[in-house]
């Protein structure tokens, strides 16, 4: 009996731990809106209790989450803000600010930031809608070192940039666009560049580190193809062409654990999947399907099993939908989620909408089951999507940004 609670002990210990991961990049600990948190089977009628909410500028950086410091940024007319605050209070711990004139095309979507920052040690490294990177001390937010991205001749964007970094090793690699450095690598501690390479233009998408079948590749979308970089030495792995109206390739790509890719993008593009398998120091690229009635505009994808789950559509309705992963069919579609972003942990997911609107839930390859809701929790366009640590959901919209306890 004692060797059996002792192990009962352990087992709920390495639980804990493995539900605590901390959130420190877009995407979270995977890149892919996963974790191992635990989540409960029900919310009360009234939803999850509140555990803190305070005042936050406009934009739409998600939250990251380490050793009990939340970090996002925000903008106050033409000034950008990156914050660390204590996750437990909400409280400020410091604020670094610098100037970001910047008027978006949408205005009315407002004019960023869009990315969300990436930790690597010591370091915290941000991009703003102008295109400037930043690495700040993450203790301080002492600035170490930054860059003009679009002074450095990239493409420039009329919503503003919206691609969030991606860590590699000693380096940082983002999207930059133009001549000879459509993905550029910088290295961590002093910005030095490591390499930049590819003559695509910049996008609206963040890059991905995938594995096939030991090779890694940093994969992209640019303003009409998706393109797989050696995150080592930048070298050009493959490329296809993908096109959507005014090159709005913003869903970065969706790596699976069978090997399956998906690049979505509304604006006439659609959805395809492709198979990738390595032949030597080769990449076999082959199409599985396209589909022209799946597609994604700015929201994640959740691919749970054999299915991709999303809100699909762009300007007009966009009801959460399911789609085979090897074939592309759609299995059925709901409404009442309207640019919903999705979070899944525990067998279950957590679906937050532009309404503000959260949604505890299961999806199956024939339904949604709804196990909970939080009605109006947030009122100004919630596009940024939740972050989960622990036992604590952290979201925001344009106006706030609060804190939610999901313990069982």
């Amino acid at each position: 009996m004692r060797m059996r609670l002792s192990w009962l002990i352990l087992l709920a210990a390495l639980s804990s731990v493995a539900g605590d991961l901390p959130w420190l990049q877009w995407g979270g600990p995977h890149r892919n809106f996963q974790t191992e948190a635990r989540l409960p089977n029900s919310w009360p009628a009234s939803g999850p209790k509140i555990f803190w909410r305070r005042p936050l500028g406009e934009g739409y950086s998600s939250i990251l989450v380490e050793g009990g410091v939340l970090y996002t940024m925000y903008r106050t007319g033409q000034t950008e803000h990156v914050i660390a605050a204590g996750a437990e209070t909400g409280k400020t711990i410091w604020e670094y600010s610098y100037g970001a004139a910047f008027h978006s095309a949408a205005a009315q979507e407002g004019n960023g930031p869009h990315a969300t920052p990436a930790i690597a040690g010591g370091r915290i490294f941000t991009t703003g809608a102008t295109g400037m990177l930043h690495c700040l001390d993450k203790k301080t937010g002492k600035v170490l070192w930054s860059h003009d991205l679009w002074n450095l001749g990239g493409s420039s964007l009329i919503y503003g940039y919206a691609s969030s970094p991606l860590i590699y090793r000693d380096t940082v690699i983002l999207p930059v666009g133009g001549k000879g450095q459509a993905m550029m690598a910088f290295k961590q501690s002093d910005g030095s560049t490591v390499w930049k390479k590819g003559d695509a233009a910049n996008a609206y998408s963040s890059a991905v580190l995938i594995n096939v079948g030991g090779l890694e590749q940093a994969v992209v979308m640019t303003q009409g193809h998706v393109v797989a970089f050696n995150p080592v030495n930048g070298d050009v792995q493959w490329y296809r062409e993908h096109h959507a109206d005014y090159g709005l390739n913003i869903l970065p790509p969706l790596w699976g654990p069978d090997n399956i890719l998906l690049i979505s993008a509304s604006y006439g593009a659609g959805s395809t999947a492709f198979e990738l398998s390595r032949s030597g120091n080769q990449t076999n690229v082959k199409e599985l399907w396209h589909n022209n009635s799946f597609y994604v505009k700015h929201v994640n994808v959740q691919r749970i099993g054999g299915v991709f789950y999303a809100a699909s559509g762009d300007s007009g309705p966009t009801p959460l939908t399911a789609a085979d992963a090897r074939t592309g069919k759609i299995l059925w579609r709901q409404r009442g989620y309207p640019e919903a972003n999705l979070i899944y942990a525990d067998g279950k997911v957590i679906i937050l909408d532009q309404d503000g609107n959260l949604t505890l839930a299961k999806l199956s390859p024939q339904s949604i089951q709804v196990l909970g809701t939080a009605p109006s929790l947030l009122q100004s366009n919630s596009w940024t999507a939740p972050t989960l640590v622990g036992a604590r959901l952290y979201v925001r919209d344009r106006h706030e940004m609060m804190a939610l306890d999901l313990a069982p």
